[in-house]
């Protein structure tokens, strides 16, 4: 029977220890400090049914000769993998014909650590190398105490020969985590397990730093959509967890603890003890396979760096609040992708849906809302409800609606002070970013755009009028910076002014509406379109960077015009997305080209900065 020594003695070590030593398999603890000290005396071991005593055998490292049966198993945090596989790799093992060896050349080693590093550190040296994916609800947070709250099964372990393969050996082992109450699948694929388990376990650090809610959730999807962007640049296919395992997963339910209140995940565990996390070895990971593939991971890059700095800072468990994260990932208040809205919308918190289509010439908007729209959405009126009507032409065809107008329109499509917003159109939210940027300028702070918008959905559609509940939302104006046309003439000199219409209208080609051709002197031209891909859906983040930064968007203030105000909206959403935060010029082209005595440069070059 083979001897199991488990190197790590945290929540899944010394949980998986304990279970071993009370299936009667041969096991050590390898633990430390005053861990260690406080294990000598036995294991508190805290379960659904109460706290046990067990006597599992515990040792410091240097403590332990190695035997020709043993199994090492790393239950290290994955920071700390490397350290401890070239520890024990060159330790003496006495074979079964009585000569020394290597630990590495006859021992094999099974890594638990989340993400994608472990095993190919351990294959370096270890000639043999079992790799497994590890769910488990376990804490440890006080020396000598481990809570375990899943029952009847402990954890779940899917295990295989890394890189690929099983063997009689793996079988073995497996057969002995299920005696040890863990639910237990031997793969083949390993790697694509291993994937499949970082993807859920990337919000680990939002759990640790963020209080729950629908914010951080939405930027847990995000950062999942992100890495699957990432896979499929690298030519990875995660594994399906748990869509793809044969085990019965109804037998692992996370059950309470008499007197103990619900813990975090692991990275909450660390940051509460003080220890180093391993969100390199998760966000981190995807950040790498970025890298490595020639693509890039801004968000969970950002959420890596925004958790070390919380560590270097001493910032205590779940203390920042969501302006905090809105800052680290500011396109959480900007988009939403279809299945991300689905599944808001089964939630116990449905965001208030609004149809915004319009498009210059079409005055259809409502019949295209009846004839088919996302379920339970509202027909909101460009013309008329987001839009004033003040009839002086410098003030632009769709100046600022009156404040109480909005308010009272806002409340006829059922928005409500404690629901998010996710505003739609047919034309890649061209005509949606309106009603975005009206709601956040007037303080509605959840408001999103549908990327793709129609197109996206995949869903049912219903057809007809929709007449909510009337909503109880209060707003007030000037959440939002914008600019009236003398101080969109100045920042064209001083900072910079985005055109955002289509690069002809911009040169003075065509006009197709306003009095006169042209752009506002010292503008930069940067049509809107740019922001969406050839499916409609706005581009990666990586890619809207590059293209403000070619248009000079930096440290200097930015504002942005349109024909009429609409599809500036979409470039202030986009620039949002960047977290740069752009003026509005509300009149635009068709408040400034109505007033005699504003000059007009024609041509591709800025002219008049």
């Amino acid at each position: 029977m083979s001897r199991y020594v488990v190197i790590g003695a945290g929540a899944v070590g010394a949980t998986l220890a304990a279970e071993l030593h009370t299936a009667e398999r041969a096991v050590v603890l390898v633990a430390r400090g005053t861990h260690l000290t406080a294990l000598r005396d036995g294991l508190r071991y805290l379960r659904p049914d109460g706290e046990h005593r067990v006597p599992v055998p515990v040792a410091a490292a240097d403590e332990v000769d190695l035997r020709a049966d043993d199994v090492l198993v790393l239950a290290t945090k994955a920071q700390d993998a490397e350290g401890a596989v070239a520890d024990w790799a060159w330790r003496p093992v006495k074979d079964a014909a009585g000569r020394t060896r290597s630990a590495a050349e006859v021992l094999p080693v099974v890594t638990l650590q989340n993400g994608l590093d472990a095993e190919r550190v351990a294959l370096r040296r270890f000639a043999t190398v079992y790799g497994a994916v590890v769910w488990s609800p376990s804490a440890y947070l006080t020396p000598g105490e481990i809570e375990s709250p899943a029952a009847p099964a402990v954890g779940v372990v899917w295990i295989g020969r890394y890189p690929a393969g099983r063997d009689e050996r793996v079988e073995r082992i497996a057969a002995d985590l299920r005696a040890a109450r863990h639910l237990a699948e031997v793969v083949d694929d390993l790697p694509r397990w291993k994937a499949g388990k970082l993807l859920p376990i990337l919000g680990n650090a939002l759990d640790a730093l963020y209080p729950a809610g629908p914010l951080r959730n939405r930027a847990a999807a995000a950062l999942r959509d992100e890495a699957r962007a990432v896979y499929r640049a690298a030519g990875e296919s995660p594994a399906d967890l748990p869509g793809e395992t044969s085990l019965d997963l109804s037998l692992f339910a996370s059950q309470p603890i008499p007197g103990r209140s619900p813990t975090g995940r692991s990275t909450w565990q660390s940051l509460r003890r003080g220890a180093p996390p391993e969100t390199d070895f998760l966000n981190g990971e995807i950040a790498l396979l970025a890298r490595l593939h020639d693509t890039a991971a801004p968000r969970n890059a950002a959420i890596q760096a925004r958790l070390q700095r919380a560590v270097t800072d001493g910032v205590p468990v779940g203390s920042l609040d969501e302006s905090d994260l809105r800052a680290v990932l500011p396109e959480l208040d900007v988009l939403v992708d279809a299945d991300g809205l689905a599944e808001e919308l089964a939630g116990p918190r449905p965001p208030v849906l609004l149809d915004v289509r319009w498009a210059l010439g079409d005055p259809r908007g409502r019949e295209h809302h009846r004839e088919g729209h996302l379920p339970g959405a509202v027909y909101v009126d460009l013309d008329t409800e987001l839009a004033g009507h003040t009839g002086n032409p410098t003030d632009g065809r769709h100046p600022l609606p009156d404040l109480a107008d909005l308010q009272a329109a806002a409340r006829r499509w059922g928005v409500r002070a404690d629901r998010p917003v996710v505003a739609y159109d047919a034309s890649g939210g061209l005509a949606a970013a309106r009603a975005w940027w009206l709601l956040r300028w007037a303080g509605h702070t959840d408001v999103r755009l549908l990327d793709g918008g129609l197109a996206a959905w995949a869903g049912p559609l219903e057809t007809g009028d929709v007449h909510p509940e009337p909503g109880d939302v209060v707003l007030e104006g000037g959440h939002l910076p914008v600019l009236d046309a003398d101080e969109a003439a100045e920042l064209a000199r001083t900072g910079l002014l985005l055109d955002a219409r289509a690069a002809e209208r911009y040169r003075g080609e065509v006009e197709p509406v306003d009095p006169r051709a042209g752009h506002v002197p010292g503008a930069v031209s940067a049509p809107t379109g740019d922001n969406l891909g050839p499916d409609g859906r706005f581009r990666p983040t990586t890619e809207l960077r590059e293209r403000f930064a070619g248009l000079g968007v930096g440290e200097e203030t930015v504002g942005v015009y349109c024909g009429s105000g609409v599809t500036a909206a979409h470039q202030v959403a986009a620039l949002a997305a960047l977290g740069v935060r752009a003026a509005l010029f509300p009149g635009s082209w068709s408040a400034w080209s109505s007033d005699p005595d504003r000059p007009v440069a024609t041509g591709a070059e800025r002219g008049g900065a």
